[in-house]
């Protein structure tokens, strides 16, 4: 199944992918051969852990390299500029505290919630999809009920 990314997702894990490659890799095979180094490696904490580090890294690449293989950008030009989709920044009227909130959906691989980017999967994501300026969302959350209405939708 296709990875759904915005243009810029796709560049950060582009960049992610060519830093572990490059410079990544080559700091944990220096790690490896430092601990090689201090002898027998049955009893050997920093090459266990050296080799931990190897094998969680090549994880990683091999997770980025699989979805970037299998990439489906976001046309941006032709989402209805009215409608909430994947891509789209909302911002939103907290109904219940009375205060603006913004967020961007996009696909679970780029969501950061300390930079205002929400899953389409999440909770609120998936009751924003598709809302129009105007439409009010009522959200079950954890802590709750919450309801958003949409103020403006912006996108690229």
């Amino acid at each position: 199944m296709a990875v759904r990314l915005t243009k810029e997702g796709y560049e950060k894990l582009r960049e992610e992918l060519k830093y572990l490659k490059s410079f990544k890799r080559q700091e944990v095979i220096k790690a490896i051969s430092e601990a090689r180094a201090h002898g027998d490696l049955r009893e050997n904490a920093e090459y266990d852990s050296a080799k931990q580090s190897q094998h969680n890294l090549e994880t990683r690449i091999s997770e980025l390299e699989i979805k970037l293989a299998d990439v489906s950008l976001i046309d941006e030009d032709s989402m209805d500029k009215n409608t909430v989709y994947l891509g789209a920044t909302v911002f939103l009227q907290d109904v219940e505290r009375n205060r603006e909130v913004k967020y961007m959906l996009v696909s679970k691989e780029e969501a950061d919630l300390k930079v205002g980017k929400i899953s389409s999967d999440s909770p609120v994501g998936r009751q924003l999809l598709g809302k129009k300026v105007g439409d009010t969302a009522e959200i079950i959350i954890p802590a709750g009920t919450t309801r958003y209405k949409v103020l403006k939708i912006e996108r690229g």
